[in-house]
Protein backbone atom coordinates (compact mmCIF):
# COMPACT_ATOMS: atom_id res chain seq x y z
CA UNK A 1 0.00 0.00 0.00
CA UNK A 2 2.85 2.36 0.86
CA UNK A 3 4.54 1.82 -2.50
CA UNK A 4 1.25 2.40 -4.32
CA UNK A 5 0.69 5.71 -2.51
CA UNK A 6 4.28 6.76 -3.19
CA UNK A 7 3.82 6.01 -6.88
CA UNK A 8 0.58 8.00 -7.01
CA UNK A 9 2.20 10.95 -5.23
CA UNK A 10 5.11 10.85 -7.67
CA UNK A 11 2.72 10.86 -10.62
CA UNK A 12 0.96 13.93 -9.24
CA UNK A 13 4.26 15.71 -8.65
CA UNK A 14 5.42 14.92 -12.17
CA UNK A 15 2.13 16.19 -13.57
CA UNK A 16 2.15 19.47 -11.66
CA UNK A 17 4.99 21.26 -13.53
CA UNK A 18 3.01 21.18 -16.79
CA UNK A 19 0.44 23.43 -15.09
CA UNK A 20 2.78 25.27 -12.71
CA UNK A 21 5.28 26.33 -15.39
CA UNK A 22 2.65 27.91 -17.58
CA UNK A 23 -0.32 28.90 -15.49
CA UNK A 24 -3.54 29.94 -17.24
CA UNK A 25 -3.87 33.67 -17.72
CA UNK A 26 -7.61 33.50 -16.99
CA UNK A 27 -9.66 31.19 -14.81
CA UNK A 28 -13.22 31.35 -16.14
CA UNK A 29 -15.64 29.75 -13.70
CA UNK A 30 -19.09 29.36 -15.24
CA UNK A 31 -22.03 28.47 -13.03
CA UNK A 32 -25.38 27.85 -14.70
CA UNK A 33 -28.09 28.39 -12.12
CA UNK A 34 -30.52 25.45 -12.12
CA UNK A 35 -28.77 23.38 -14.82
CA UNK A 36 -29.58 19.81 -13.84
CA UNK A 37 -26.83 17.56 -15.17
CA UNK A 38 -29.04 15.52 -17.49
CA UNK A 39 -30.11 18.60 -19.44
CA UNK A 40 -26.78 18.55 -21.28
CA UNK A 41 -27.34 15.03 -22.61
CA UNK A 42 -31.05 15.63 -23.16
CA UNK A 43 -30.52 18.55 -25.55
CA UNK A 44 -27.01 17.89 -26.86
CA UNK A 45 -28.07 16.92 -30.40
CA UNK A 46 -29.08 20.55 -30.97
CA UNK A 47 -25.95 22.15 -29.46
CA UNK A 48 -23.51 24.07 -31.63
CA UNK A 49 -19.92 22.85 -32.02
CA UNK A 50 -18.32 25.55 -29.90
CA UNK A 51 -20.58 26.12 -26.88
CA UNK A 52 -21.33 23.33 -24.42
CA UNK A 53 -19.83 20.87 -26.91
CA UNK A 54 -16.47 22.64 -26.72
CA UNK A 55 -16.37 21.65 -23.04
CA UNK A 56 -17.94 18.22 -23.47
CA UNK A 57 -15.52 17.23 -26.22
CA UNK A 58 -12.34 18.89 -24.92
CA UNK A 59 -12.73 18.74 -21.17
CA UNK A 60 -12.64 16.34 -18.26
CA UNK A 61 -16.33 15.67 -17.65
CA UNK A 62 -17.30 14.41 -14.21
CA UNK A 63 -20.68 12.91 -15.02
CA UNK A 64 -21.60 11.96 -11.47
CA UNK A 65 -21.01 15.20 -9.56
CA UNK A 66 -23.33 16.14 -6.71
CA UNK A 67 -23.76 18.84 -4.13
CA UNK A 68 -23.25 17.20 -0.74
CA UNK A 69 -25.63 19.38 1.28
CA UNK A 70 -29.35 19.01 1.79
CA UNK A 71 -30.65 22.50 1.01
CA UNK A 72 -29.91 22.84 -2.70
CA UNK A 73 -30.46 26.57 -3.13
CA UNK A 74 -28.59 29.28 -5.03
CA UNK A 75 -26.41 30.82 -2.33
CA UNK A 76 -25.66 27.42 -0.81
CA UNK A 77 -24.43 25.90 -4.07
CA UNK A 78 -22.47 28.96 -5.18
CA UNK A 79 -20.77 29.26 -1.80
CA UNK A 80 -19.82 25.57 -1.79
CA UNK A 81 -18.34 25.87 -5.28
CA UNK A 82 -16.50 29.04 -4.25
CA UNK A 83 -15.04 27.83 -0.93
CA UNK A 84 -14.73 24.07 -1.33
CA UNK A 85 -16.59 23.73 1.97
CA UNK A 86 -20.00 22.58 3.13
CA UNK A 87 -22.56 25.13 4.41
CA UNK A 88 -21.91 23.82 7.92
CA UNK A 89 -18.53 25.55 7.52
CA UNK A 90 -19.09 28.46 5.12
CA UNK A 91 -22.32 29.42 6.87
CA UNK A 92 -24.56 30.01 3.85
CA UNK A 93 -27.20 27.48 4.87
CA UNK A 94 -29.98 28.92 2.73
CA UNK A 95 -31.09 31.87 0.68
CA UNK A 96 -32.71 33.03 3.92
CA UNK A 97 -31.98 32.24 7.56
CA UNK A 98 -33.03 33.40 11.00
CA UNK A 99 -31.05 36.38 12.30
CA UNK A 100 -30.85 35.94 16.07
CA UNK A 101 -29.80 39.58 16.47
CA UNK A 102 -32.96 40.99 14.95
CA UNK A 103 -35.35 38.11 15.57
CA UNK A 104 -36.29 38.12 11.87
CA UNK A 105 -35.51 36.22 8.71
CA UNK A 106 -32.52 37.69 6.90
CA UNK A 107 -31.46 37.65 3.26
CA UNK A 108 -28.09 35.94 2.85
CA UNK A 109 -25.91 38.79 1.52
CA UNK A 110 -27.85 41.71 2.96
CA UNK A 111 -25.53 44.28 4.52
CA UNK A 112 -26.75 47.79 5.45
CA UNK A 113 -23.09 48.86 5.73
CA UNK A 114 -22.69 48.38 1.96
CA UNK A 115 -25.53 50.27 0.22
CA UNK A 116 -25.99 49.95 -3.51
CA UNK A 117 -24.39 52.47 -5.79
CA UNK A 118 -27.24 54.06 -7.77
CA UNK A 119 -26.78 53.49 -11.48
CA UNK A 120 -29.34 56.10 -12.53
CA UNK A 121 -31.46 58.74 -10.85
CA UNK A 122 -34.79 57.80 -12.37
CA UNK A 123 -34.87 54.20 -11.14
CA UNK A 124 -38.36 53.04 -10.19
CA UNK A 125 -39.09 50.34 -7.67
CA UNK A 126 -39.63 47.11 -9.59
CA UNK A 127 -40.95 43.65 -8.80
CA UNK A 128 -38.43 41.13 -7.52
CA UNK A 129 -37.89 37.92 -9.46
CA UNK A 130 -36.90 36.05 -6.31
CA UNK A 131 -39.41 36.12 -3.43
CA UNK A 132 -36.61 35.71 -0.85
CA UNK A 133 -35.31 39.18 -1.69
CA UNK A 134 -38.54 40.71 -0.39
CA UNK A 135 -37.23 39.86 3.08
CA UNK A 136 -34.28 42.21 2.73
CA UNK A 137 -34.53 45.24 5.00
CA UNK A 138 -31.69 47.02 3.25
CA UNK A 139 -30.51 47.23 -0.35
CA UNK A 140 -26.92 46.84 0.88
CA UNK A 141 -25.00 43.81 -0.40
CA UNK A 142 -21.64 42.32 0.57
CA UNK A 143 -19.92 38.95 1.16
CA UNK A 144 -19.43 39.60 4.90
CA UNK A 145 -21.87 36.83 5.88
CA UNK A 146 -19.75 34.27 3.99
CA UNK A 147 -17.71 32.95 6.90
CA UNK A 148 -14.64 31.54 5.14
CA UNK A 149 -12.35 32.46 2.20
CA UNK A 150 -13.10 31.47 -1.39
CA UNK A 151 -10.86 30.20 -4.17
CA UNK A 152 -10.75 33.73 -5.55
CA UNK A 153 -9.64 35.02 -2.13
CA UNK A 154 -6.85 32.45 -2.10
CA UNK A 155 -5.81 33.56 -5.59
CA UNK A 156 -5.62 37.17 -4.41
CA UNK A 157 -3.37 36.17 -1.53
CA UNK A 158 -1.23 33.85 -3.67
CA UNK A 159 -0.56 36.57 -6.25
CA UNK A 160 0.00 39.29 -3.64
CA UNK A 161 -3.10 41.12 -4.80
CA UNK A 162 -2.02 41.22 -8.45
CA UNK A 163 -4.76 38.91 -9.75
CA UNK A 164 -7.87 40.69 -11.00
CA UNK A 165 -10.96 39.02 -9.53
CA UNK A 166 -14.53 39.57 -10.69
CA UNK A 167 -17.91 37.90 -10.27
CA UNK A 168 -20.87 38.82 -12.50
CA UNK A 169 -24.38 37.40 -12.63
CA UNK A 170 -28.03 38.10 -13.14
CA UNK A 171 -28.43 37.55 -9.36
CA UNK A 172 -26.70 39.49 -6.63
CA UNK A 173 -25.94 36.52 -4.39
CA UNK A 174 -24.42 34.52 -7.24
CA UNK A 175 -21.99 37.29 -8.15
CA UNK A 176 -21.12 38.14 -4.55
CA UNK A 177 -20.39 34.57 -3.43
CA UNK A 178 -18.04 33.80 -6.32
CA UNK A 179 -16.17 37.13 -6.16
CA UNK A 180 -15.40 36.38 -2.53
CA UNK A 181 -14.17 38.94 -0.04
CA UNK A 182 -11.37 40.38 -2.18
CA UNK A 183 -12.92 40.56 -5.66
CA UNK A 184 -15.44 42.85 -7.33
CA UNK A 185 -19.06 41.88 -8.02
CA UNK A 186 -21.70 43.14 -10.44
CA UNK A 187 -25.25 41.90 -10.94
CA UNK A 188 -28.31 42.84 -12.96
CA UNK A 189 -30.91 45.07 -11.31
CA UNK A 190 -34.53 44.06 -11.90
CA UNK A 191 -35.43 47.70 -11.27
CA UNK A 192 -33.44 49.16 -14.16
CA UNK A 193 -31.78 46.41 -16.22
CA UNK A 194 -28.41 47.97 -15.34
CA UNK A 195 -25.51 46.05 -13.85
CA UNK A 196 -25.02 47.36 -10.34
CA UNK A 197 -22.72 46.95 -7.36
CA UNK A 198 -22.41 48.20 -3.79
CA UNK A 199 -20.13 50.44 -1.76
CA UNK A 200 -18.37 47.31 -0.47
CA UNK A 201 -16.66 47.13 -3.86
CA UNK A 202 -16.50 50.68 -5.25
CA UNK A 203 -16.94 54.30 -4.28
CA UNK A 204 -18.14 55.04 -7.83
CA UNK A 205 -18.79 53.02 -10.96
CA UNK A 206 -15.84 52.55 -13.33
CA UNK A 207 -16.25 54.47 -16.58
CA UNK A 208 -16.71 51.32 -18.63
CA UNK A 209 -19.64 50.21 -16.43
CA UNK A 210 -21.27 53.63 -16.71
CA UNK A 211 -20.83 53.48 -20.47
CA UNK A 212 -22.35 50.00 -20.69
CA UNK A 213 -25.33 50.98 -18.54
CA UNK A 214 -25.85 54.19 -20.52
CA UNK A 215 -26.72 52.12 -23.59
CA UNK A 216 -29.75 50.71 -21.72
CA UNK A 217 -29.42 47.55 -23.75
CA UNK A 218 -32.27 45.70 -22.06
CA UNK A 219 -34.72 48.46 -22.93
CA UNK A 220 -34.08 47.92 -26.64
CA UNK A 221 -36.04 44.67 -26.35
CA UNK A 222 -39.16 46.20 -24.81
CA UNK A 223 -42.24 45.13 -26.74
CA UNK A 224 -40.31 42.49 -28.73
CA UNK A 225 -40.81 38.74 -28.54
CA UNK A 226 -38.93 35.73 -27.28
CA UNK A 227 -38.93 33.46 -30.32
CA UNK A 228 -37.78 29.85 -30.57
CA UNK A 229 -34.21 29.43 -31.77
CA UNK A 230 -35.06 26.44 -34.01
CA UNK A 231 -38.10 24.97 -35.68
CA UNK A 232 -40.41 23.64 -32.98
CA UNK A 233 -40.35 20.16 -34.53
CA UNK A 234 -36.63 19.85 -33.72
CA UNK A 235 -37.13 20.17 -29.97
CA UNK A 236 -37.28 17.20 -27.61
CA UNK A 237 -40.10 18.97 -25.76
CA UNK A 238 -41.72 20.56 -28.79
CA UNK A 239 -45.16 19.32 -27.78
CA UNK A 240 -44.99 20.65 -24.22
CA UNK A 241 -45.57 24.31 -24.86
CA UNK A 242 -48.99 24.94 -23.38
CA UNK A 243 -49.38 23.38 -19.96
CA UNK A 244 -52.01 24.86 -17.63
CA UNK A 245 -49.83 24.66 -14.52
CA UNK A 246 -47.11 26.91 -15.95
CA UNK A 247 -47.00 30.54 -14.82
CA UNK A 248 -48.01 33.52 -16.93
CA UNK A 249 -46.04 36.57 -15.85
CA UNK A 250 -48.89 39.01 -16.42
CA UNK A 251 -49.02 38.83 -20.17
CA UNK A 252 -45.70 37.04 -20.86
CA UNK A 253 -47.82 34.01 -21.70
CA UNK A 254 -47.40 30.25 -21.47
CA UNK A 255 -46.80 29.61 -25.18
CA UNK A 256 -44.33 30.81 -27.79
CA UNK A 257 -43.75 33.46 -28.82
CA UNK A 258 -43.56 35.25 -25.47
CA UNK A 259 -44.01 39.02 -25.70
CA UNK A 260 -41.85 41.19 -23.48
CA UNK A 261 -43.65 44.07 -21.78
CA UNK A 262 -42.79 47.58 -22.76
CA UNK A 263 -39.48 48.76 -21.28
CA UNK A 264 -41.24 51.10 -18.86
CA UNK A 265 -43.32 48.29 -17.36
CA UNK A 266 -42.09 47.38 -13.87
CA UNK A 267 -42.28 43.67 -14.76
CA UNK A 268 -40.15 44.02 -17.91
CA UNK A 269 -36.76 43.25 -16.36
CA UNK A 270 -38.16 40.24 -14.53
CA UNK A 271 -39.29 38.90 -17.90
CA UNK A 272 -35.81 39.60 -19.29
CA UNK A 273 -34.22 37.50 -16.56
CA UNK A 274 -36.81 34.74 -17.03
CA UNK A 275 -35.73 34.24 -20.65
CA UNK A 276 -32.55 33.74 -22.69
CA UNK A 277 -32.19 37.52 -23.03
CA UNK A 278 -30.87 37.98 -19.49
CA UNK A 279 -28.03 35.55 -20.15
CA UNK A 280 -27.20 37.28 -23.41
CA UNK A 281 -26.98 40.66 -21.70
CA UNK A 282 -24.78 39.15 -18.98
CA UNK A 283 -22.46 37.71 -21.62
CA UNK A 284 -22.17 41.10 -23.31
CA UNK A 285 -21.36 42.73 -19.96
CA UNK A 286 -18.74 40.04 -19.29
CA UNK A 287 -17.11 40.69 -22.67
CA UNK A 288 -16.97 44.40 -21.89
CA UNK A 289 -15.40 43.61 -18.51
CA UNK A 290 -12.72 41.36 -20.05
CA UNK A 291 -11.74 44.11 -22.47
CA UNK A 292 -11.92 47.08 -20.10
CA UNK A 293 -10.13 45.40 -17.21
CA UNK A 294 -7.48 43.76 -19.45
CA UNK A 295 -8.14 40.30 -18.05
CA UNK A 296 -5.59 37.70 -19.06
CA UNK A 297 -3.14 40.27 -20.40
CA UNK A 298 -0.13 39.17 -18.35
CA UNK A 299 1.30 36.09 -16.67
CA UNK A 300 -0.57 36.68 -13.41
CA UNK A 301 -3.74 34.53 -13.51
CA UNK A 302 -6.96 36.54 -13.37
CA UNK A 303 -10.33 35.18 -12.29
CA UNK A 304 -13.78 35.78 -13.75
CA UNK A 305 -16.93 34.08 -12.49
CA UNK A 306 -19.93 34.28 -14.81
CA UNK A 307 -23.10 32.89 -13.26
CA UNK A 308 -25.99 32.61 -15.72
CA UNK A 309 -29.44 32.86 -14.13
CA UNK A 310 -31.83 32.29 -17.05
CA UNK A 311 -32.25 28.52 -16.79
CA UNK A 312 -33.22 28.72 -13.13
CA UNK A 313 -35.69 31.57 -13.65
CA UNK A 314 -37.34 29.81 -16.57
CA UNK A 315 -37.49 26.58 -14.58
CA UNK A 316 -39.31 28.34 -11.74
CA UNK A 317 -42.05 29.68 -13.99
CA UNK A 318 -42.33 27.01 -16.68
CA UNK A 319 -40.68 23.90 -15.20
CA UNK A 320 -37.57 21.95 -16.27
CA UNK A 321 -39.49 19.81 -18.76
CA UNK A 322 -40.94 22.75 -20.66
CA UNK A 323 -40.24 23.96 -24.16
CA UNK A 324 -39.11 27.20 -22.54
CA UNK A 325 -36.42 25.35 -20.58
CA UNK A 326 -35.12 23.59 -23.67
CA UNK A 327 -34.95 26.78 -25.72
CA UNK A 328 -33.22 28.63 -22.87
CA UNK A 329 -30.52 25.94 -22.64
CA UNK A 330 -30.07 25.95 -26.44
CA UNK A 331 -29.79 29.72 -26.55
CA UNK A 332 -27.35 29.64 -23.63
CA UNK A 333 -25.27 27.22 -25.68
CA UNK A 334 -25.00 29.89 -28.41
CA UNK A 335 -24.28 32.53 -25.78
CA UNK A 336 -21.37 30.45 -24.49
CA UNK A 337 -20.14 30.03 -28.05
CA UNK A 338 -19.98 33.82 -28.43
CA UNK A 339 -18.26 34.25 -25.05
CA UNK A 340 -15.67 31.57 -25.84
CA UNK A 341 -14.96 33.14 -29.23
CA UNK A 342 -14.34 36.50 -27.57
CA UNK A 343 -12.00 34.96 -25.01
CA UNK A 344 -10.16 33.04 -27.72
CA UNK A 345 -9.58 36.27 -29.64
CA UNK A 346 -8.69 38.42 -26.62
CA UNK A 347 -6.69 35.94 -24.53
CA UNK A 348 -6.62 32.55 -26.23
CA UNK A 349 -8.56 29.53 -25.05
CA UNK A 350 -5.21 27.77 -24.72
CA UNK A 351 -4.41 30.26 -21.96
CA UNK A 352 -7.79 29.86 -20.23
CA UNK A 353 -8.94 27.35 -17.64
CA UNK A 354 -12.72 26.91 -17.87
CA UNK A 355 -14.65 25.25 -15.04
CA UNK A 356 -18.38 24.76 -15.53
CA UNK A 357 -20.89 23.60 -12.96
CA UNK A 358 -24.29 24.51 -11.49
CA UNK A 359 -25.48 25.61 -8.07
CA UNK A 360 -28.32 23.07 -8.03
CA UNK A 361 -30.64 21.10 -10.28
CA UNK A 362 -34.42 21.32 -10.42
CA UNK A 363 -37.41 19.11 -9.64
CA UNK A 364 -40.20 18.41 -12.07
CA UNK A 365 -43.50 20.05 -11.20
CA UNK A 366 -45.86 17.79 -9.21
CA UNK A 367 -48.63 18.33 -11.76
CA UNK A 368 -46.36 17.08 -14.56
CA UNK A 369 -45.36 14.00 -12.54
CA UNK A 370 -49.03 13.32 -11.81
CA UNK A 371 -49.75 13.41 -15.55
CA UNK A 372 -47.09 10.72 -15.99
CA UNK A 373 -48.69 8.58 -13.27
CA UNK A 374 -46.52 9.47 -10.27
CA UNK A 375 -48.82 10.85 -7.60
CA UNK A 376 -47.30 13.71 -5.62
CA UNK A 377 -48.45 17.04 -4.30
CA UNK A 378 -47.58 20.37 -2.71
CA UNK A 379 -47.13 21.13 0.98
CA UNK A 380 -47.95 24.61 2.22
CA UNK A 381 -45.90 26.36 4.86
CA UNK A 382 -48.89 26.71 7.16
CA UNK A 383 -49.28 22.92 7.22
CA UNK A 384 -45.86 22.60 8.87
CA UNK A 385 -46.33 25.46 11.32
CA UNK A 386 -49.82 24.13 12.10
CA UNK A 387 -48.38 20.79 13.20
CA UNK A 388 -45.82 22.50 15.41
CA UNK A 389 -48.45 24.74 17.00
CA UNK A 390 -50.75 21.78 17.63
CA UNK A 391 -47.99 19.81 19.36
CA UNK A 392 -47.02 22.87 21.38
CA UNK A 393 -50.58 23.51 22.51
CA UNK A 394 -51.68 19.90 23.19
CA UNK A 395 -48.50 18.47 24.68
CA UNK A 396 -46.64 21.41 26.20
CA UNK A 397 -49.32 24.05 26.81
CA UNK A 398 -47.58 26.54 24.51
CA UNK A 399 -49.59 28.71 22.15
CA UNK A 400 -48.05 29.53 18.75
CA UNK A 401 -44.90 27.51 19.31
CA UNK A 402 -43.71 27.96 15.70
CA UNK A 403 -42.00 31.26 14.99
CA UNK A 404 -42.04 30.53 11.27
CA UNK A 405 -41.21 27.96 8.64
CA UNK A 406 -39.04 28.93 5.71
CA UNK A 407 -38.05 25.82 3.87
CA UNK A 408 -36.30 23.72 4.84
CA UNK A 409 -36.07 24.94 8.43
CA UNK A 410 -38.78 25.17 11.08
CA UNK A 411 -38.00 27.73 13.80
CA UNK A 412 -39.50 27.43 17.27
CA UNK A 413 -39.99 30.14 19.90
CA UNK A 414 -37.39 29.31 22.55
CA UNK A 415 -38.61 32.03 24.91
CA UNK A 416 -42.05 30.38 25.10
CA UNK A 417 -40.46 26.97 25.61
CA UNK A 418 -38.40 28.30 28.52
CA UNK A 419 -41.39 30.12 30.04
CA UNK A 420 -43.37 26.87 29.98
CA UNK A 421 -40.57 25.08 31.83
CA UNK A 422 -39.57 22.66 29.06
CA UNK A 423 -36.28 21.86 27.39
CA UNK A 424 -35.74 22.85 23.77
CA UNK A 425 -34.49 19.37 22.83
CA UNK A 426 -37.61 17.71 24.23
CA UNK A 427 -39.90 20.00 22.26
CA UNK A 428 -37.83 19.68 19.09
CA UNK A 429 -38.06 15.90 19.22
CA UNK A 430 -41.81 15.88 19.70
CA UNK A 431 -42.47 18.34 16.87
CA UNK A 432 -40.07 16.57 14.50
CA UNK A 433 -41.80 13.24 15.10
CA UNK A 434 -45.22 14.75 14.36
CA UNK A 435 -44.02 16.58 11.22
CA UNK A 436 -42.37 13.43 9.87
CA UNK A 437 -45.78 11.70 9.81
CA UNK A 438 -47.35 14.36 7.58
CA UNK A 439 -48.17 13.29 4.00
CA UNK A 440 -45.34 14.12 1.63
CA UNK A 441 -42.68 14.46 4.34
CA UNK A 442 -39.72 12.10 4.16
CA UNK A 443 -38.05 13.08 7.42
CA UNK A 444 -37.95 15.87 9.98
CA UNK A 445 -34.61 16.09 11.78
CA UNK A 446 -34.32 17.89 15.13
CA UNK A 447 -31.16 19.98 15.50
CA UNK A 448 -30.29 18.39 18.82
CA UNK A 449 -30.43 14.86 17.40
CA UNK A 450 -28.22 15.22 14.33
CA UNK A 451 -25.40 13.14 15.77
CA UNK A 452 -27.49 10.34 17.26
CA UNK A 453 -29.41 9.17 14.21
CA UNK A 454 -28.69 6.33 11.83
CA UNK A 455 -26.06 7.23 9.24
CA UNK A 456 -27.90 7.58 5.92
CA UNK A 457 -27.15 9.66 2.84
CA UNK A 458 -30.00 12.10 3.55
CA UNK A 459 -28.92 12.63 7.14
CA UNK A 460 -25.30 13.22 6.10
CA UNK A 461 -26.53 15.93 3.74
CA UNK A 462 -28.59 17.49 6.54
CA UNK A 463 -25.54 17.45 8.85
CA UNK A 464 -23.44 19.12 6.14
CA UNK A 465 -26.09 21.84 5.92
CA UNK A 466 -26.26 22.51 9.66
CA UNK A 467 -24.65 25.62 11.09
CA UNK A 468 -25.34 26.19 14.81
CA UNK A 469 -25.96 29.94 14.51
CA UNK A 470 -28.00 29.92 11.29
CA UNK A 471 -29.89 26.66 10.93
CA UNK A 472 -33.37 26.20 12.30
CA UNK A 473 -34.55 23.87 15.05
CA UNK A 474 -35.88 21.22 12.66
CA UNK A 475 -34.81 20.38 9.11
CA UNK A 476 -37.81 19.22 7.07
CA UNK A 477 -37.21 17.15 3.94
CA UNK A 478 -40.03 16.24 1.57
CA UNK A 479 -40.47 12.94 -0.25
CA UNK A 480 -39.20 12.79 -3.85
CA UNK A 481 -40.96 15.26 -6.16
CA UNK A 482 -43.17 16.71 -3.42
CA UNK A 483 -42.93 20.50 -3.16
CA UNK A 484 -42.66 22.81 -0.19
CA UNK A 485 -42.80 26.48 -1.10
CA UNK A 486 -44.52 29.77 -0.37
CA UNK A 487 -47.40 31.02 -2.47
CA UNK A 488 -46.78 33.20 -5.50
CA UNK A 489 -46.13 33.00 -9.24
CA UNK A 490 -43.31 30.47 -8.82
CA UNK A 491 -44.58 27.06 -9.92
CA UNK A 492 -41.44 24.88 -9.79
CA UNK A 493 -38.90 24.66 -6.99
CA UNK A 494 -35.55 23.16 -6.05
CA UNK A 495 -34.03 22.78 -2.59
CA UNK A 496 -34.41 19.08 -1.78
CA UNK A 497 -31.63 16.56 -1.01
CA UNK A 498 -32.74 14.26 -3.85
CA UNK A 499 -30.58 13.55 -6.90
CA UNK A 500 -32.58 15.70 -9.29
CA UNK A 501 -31.63 18.72 -7.17
CA UNK A 502 -28.07 17.69 -6.26
CA UNK A 503 -26.78 16.27 -9.58
CA UNK A 504 -25.01 18.98 -11.58
CA UNK A 505 -22.41 19.18 -14.36
CA UNK A 506 -18.75 19.51 -13.43
CA UNK A 507 -16.35 20.06 -16.33
CA UNK A 508 -12.72 21.23 -16.48
CA UNK A 509 -11.28 22.32 -19.82
CA UNK A 510 -7.96 23.94 -20.68
CA UNK A 511 -4.36 23.39 -21.63
CA UNK A 512 -2.97 20.12 -20.30
CA UNK A 513 -6.38 18.69 -19.32
CA UNK A 514 -7.14 15.50 -21.19
CA UNK A 515 -10.59 15.07 -22.69
CA UNK A 516 -12.32 12.24 -20.90
CA UNK A 517 -15.50 11.23 -19.10
CA UNK A 518 -15.19 10.24 -15.44
CA UNK A 519 -18.22 8.44 -13.97
CA UNK A 520 -17.05 8.07 -10.37
CA UNK A 521 -19.00 9.98 -7.70
CA UNK A 522 -17.46 13.35 -6.84
CA UNK A 523 -18.66 16.40 -4.94
CA UNK A 524 -18.86 20.03 -5.96
CA UNK A 525 -16.65 21.00 -3.02
CA UNK A 526 -13.83 19.29 -4.97
CA UNK A 527 -13.84 22.03 -7.62
CA UNK A 528 -12.06 24.77 -5.63
CA UNK A 529 -9.23 22.51 -4.35
CA UNK A 530 -8.72 21.20 -7.90
CA UNK A 531 -8.42 24.70 -9.34
CA UNK A 532 -6.00 25.60 -6.55
CA UNK A 533 -3.86 22.54 -7.27
CA UNK A 534 -3.75 23.40 -10.97
CA UNK A 535 -2.28 26.80 -10.08
CA UNK A 536 0.22 25.38 -7.61
CA UNK A 537 -1.64 26.87 -4.64
CA UNK A 538 -2.81 25.28 -1.44
CA UNK A 539 -6.58 24.88 -1.13
CA UNK A 540 -8.80 27.67 0.21
CA UNK A 541 -8.45 27.90 3.98
CA UNK A 542 -11.60 26.00 4.99
CA UNK A 543 -11.94 23.71 1.95
CA UNK A 544 -13.15 20.19 2.74
CA UNK A 545 -13.04 18.87 -0.83
CA UNK A 546 -10.10 17.11 -2.44
CA UNK A 547 -8.33 17.70 -5.76
CA UNK A 548 -9.76 15.52 -8.52
CA UNK A 549 -6.79 13.34 -9.43
CA UNK A 550 -8.03 12.64 -12.95
CA UNK A 551 -7.32 16.25 -13.90
CA UNK A 552 -3.61 15.63 -13.33
CA UNK A 553 -3.46 12.40 -15.33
Amino acid sequence: MKSTWTALSLCLLLALPAFAEEKPRLILQITVDGLRADMLSRYRHNFSAAGFNYLLENGAVFSNAHHAHANTETIVGHSSLATGAHPSVHGMTGNVWFDAGTGELAYNIEDPRAPLLPSREDAAEGEQLDPTQKLARSDGRSPRALLVPTFSDKLSVFTAGKAKVFGVSGKDRSAVAMAGHTGKAFWMSVDTGDFVTSEYYYDAYPDWVRNWNSKRMAEQFGGTRWELLLLQSRYVLGRQDNRPYEADLRGFGRVFPHRYADAGNKLFNTQVLASPLGDQLLMDFARALITAEDLGEDEVPDYLSVSFSGVDAVNHFFGPSSLENEDTVLQLDRTLETLFAHIDEAIGLEHTLIVLSADHGMAEMPEYLTELGYEVGRIKNEEITGIANRVGRERFGIEKLASFFFRPYLYLDESKIAAAGHGVAEVENAVALAVSKHPGIEIAVPRNGLTGLEDTRILRLVVNNNHPQRSGHIYVAQKPYWFMFESGPVTAMHGSPWNYDSHVPLIFAGRGIRARRIPRPVETIDAAPTMAQLLGMSSPAAAQGKPLVEIFD
